[in-house]
C-alpha cells in the first residue's frame, strides 16, 4: 500500500476496499449496458453519416432511446437533422439536450437558428428564436454567431437599432468573418448612414480571402454606396469586381450583379450603351422571365425602362 507521507495519512486496506466497492457500484449505475450500446450505436451513425444521412439519423435516434441522458448523442442527432433541414426536429432535439446540459451555448444557438429557418413559413418563429439565442450569448459571450443571428431576428421584428448593435457585436467578436459585414453595411445604407456603411465595407476588405463568397456582397454594396454618392466610375469598378467574384452569378441573389452593372453603365458619361443593354438583357433573361421575378420585380421594371431609354428592347 502506497502512503502519502507528506500529508500524514495512510489509506487502510479496509477503507480502500470500501471506496473501491462504492466506485464499482457507482460505475455500474452510471454506465449500464444500454449506455455502452448507445455509444456504439452513435459511432455507427458517425460512420454512416458520410454516405447516408438517413441511416445516420436512424442510428442516432436508436442511440438516444438507449441513453436519453447522453446530450452529446442528442447534439449529433440535432446537427444531422440540421443537415436534412428538418428544423422542427432540430428544435425539439436541442430542447432535450439543453435540459441535460444547460451550460452548452451551442445547443441554444442551434435551437434559435432552427427557429429562424422555420420563420420563412411561420413568422411567429422570429420571436421564438430570441430566447435561445439570448441564452447562447449569455453562456458564451465570445461566440460570434449568436450575436449575428440575433441581429437577423431583430431586423425581421422591426428592431433596427437592436439589429445594428448585434451585427456590430458579431463583427467585434470575430472580425475576420467576412459574411458578418454585408448585412451590417446594408442596414446602414437602408437607414441612410452611407459614411458608416462605407467604413464597414472598407474594414471588411482587410479580411477578404481568395474564393470567399462574401466578397460579392461586399463589392456590390461598395458600388451601391458610390452610386448613391454619384461616383459612377467608382461604382462601375466595384460592380465589375463583384460580378467577377460571383463568376456565373447563378446562385440565389447573385443575379442582381447584371442589373447593378447594367444600370451603372447607363449612368456613365457618356453612357456605355451597348454594355448596359447587354447586362440588363442578361438580367431580364435570367431573372425577369423566371421564378425570381417576384423578388426582383422593381429591378425588372427598371431594367425595361433603362433599355428603352437607351434605344433598345428586351
Amino acid at each position: 500500500m502506497k502512503t502519502r507521507a507528506t500529508s500524514g495519512w495512510t489509506m487502510t486496506a479496509a477503507l480502500f476496499a470500501t471506496l473501491t466497492g462504492a466506485a464499482l457500484v457507482l460505475g455500474a449505475a452510471g454506465c449500464s449496458r444500454d449506455n455502452i450500446e448507445a455509444v456504439n450505436m452513435s459511432n455507427e451513425g458517425d460512420k454512416a453519416r458520410a454516405t447516408s444521412l438517413d441511416d445516420a439519423i436512424s442510428k442516432y435516434e436508436q442511440a438516444t432511446q438507449l441513453d436519453p441522458q447522453n446530450h452529446r448523442i442528442l447534439w449529433k442527432l440535432a446537427t444531422a437533422y440540421q443537415k436534412k433541414e428538418a428544423w422542427d426536429k432540430v428544435t425539439s432535439t436541442c430542447a432535450k439536450a439543453e435540459k441535460i446540459a444547460p451550460d452548452h451555448a451551442n445547443y441554444f444557438f442551434l435551437h434559435g437558428y432552427a427557429f429562424e429557418q422555420m420563420a420563412a413559413k411561420d413568422p411567429s418563429k422570429w420571436q421564438e428564436a430570441k430566447a435561445p439565442l439570448a441564452q447562447a450569448m449569455k453562456l458564451d459571450p465570445n461566440m460570434a454567431d449568436p450575436y449575428f443571428e440575433m441581429g437577423e431576428v431583430l431586423l425581421h421584428t422591426d428592431d433596427e437599432q437592436g439589429a445594428l448593435q448585434h451585427y456590430t457585436k458579431a463583427v467585434e467578436v470575430k472580425p475576420d468573418e467576412l459574411p458578418f459585414y454585408g448585412p451590417l453595411a446594408d442596414l446602414y445604407i437602408r437607414l441612410g448612414f452611407y459614411q458608416q456603411a462605407d467604413q464597414v465595407l472598407r474594414e471588411a476588405l482587410n479580411f477578404k480571402k481568395d474564393g470567399d463568397k462574401a466578397v460579392f456582397a461586399i463589392y456590390s454594396l461598395m458600388g451601391e454606396v458610390k452610386e448613391i454618392n454619384a461616383d459612377i466610375n467608382g461604382a462601375i469598378n466595384d460592380f465589375e469586381t463583384a460580378k467577377k467574384a460571383c463568376g456565373p452569378c447563378n446562385e440565389k441573389g447573385q443575379q442582381i450583379a447584371f442589373f447593378n452593372l447594367g444600370a451603372a453603365y447607363s449612368k456613365a458619361k457618356p453612357p456605355k450603351t451597348n454594355e448596359a443593354i447587354q447586362q440588363l438583357t442578361a438580367f431580364n433573361k435570367t431573372v425577369c422571365k423566371g421564378g425570381a421575378k417576384t423578388r426582383f420585380n422593381d429591378e425588372c421594371t427598371q431594367a425595361g425602362e433603362i433599355v428603352k431609354q437607351l434605344g433598345g428592347t428586351l
